[in-house]
């Protein structure tokens, strides 16, 4: 039986230092499986092989959560799922964080400029307003009669002197132009 082998019996048996000697005999194999796997990622991955493999050999030896380890093969190949665990765990955390995951969601409606709003989102709105007076003052217009003078779309395109559909279109243009220009902010 292989040294790896019997720290592995030992830690099925609960032995709270034998995690502490494993990890210097199969530190260099599995440094060799995360690089593997982190060469395989998309380029902008930030864990990096070292942090893989800490991570990974916690899961692996968790004396709280005993696992059954038939060989060192059988070890390995549970070090690689744990890894790709965590890598697909990171990769999600990720994408939920890019898709506005904790992000508060300000909606564009009349309500955010009644005396109950949040001030800060007042100020957020008006900064982004002043920003897309600069791009297009017309679209920028029918949102300040909307928003401060509770006008509807057909009286703001009315007091403009635009026709209805355009101030439609340009009502849709000015709120997707506002939700890019309001900042995220943490909710």
């Amino acid at each position: 039986m292989t040294d790896v082998t019997q720290i592995l019996s030992q830690i099925e048996k609960g032995d709270p230092t034998a995690a502490e000697q494993l990890l210097p005999l199969v530190y260099q194999e599995l440094r060799k499986l995360a690089a593997a796997k982190l060469a395989k990622e998309k380029p902008g991955q930030t864990l990096q092989a070292t942090a893989l493999v800490h991570d990974a050999f916690i899961r692996l030896v968790d004396v709280k959560q005993a696992q059954q380890w038939d060989s060192r093969g059988h070890f390995f190949a549970a070090a690689a799922e744990a890894m790709r665990r965590i890598l697909v765990d990171n990769a999600l955390r990720r994408r939920s964080l890019k898709r506005g995951a904790n992000f508060r969601r300000i909606e564009l409606d009349s309500r955010i400029c009644s005396s109950e709003s949040d001030p800060e989102d007042v100020l957020a709105v008006d900064e982004a307003l002043s920003l897309l007076a600069q791009e297009d003052p017309q679209a920028a217009e029918l949102v300040k009669l909307n928003f401060f003078s509770g006008c509807s779309i057909p009286e703001a395109a009315e007091l403009l002197g635009i026709s209805r559909s355009n101030a439609y279109r340009q009502w849709a243009y000015a709120r997707a132009a506002l939700q890019c220009l309001l900042p995220d902010r943490n909710g």
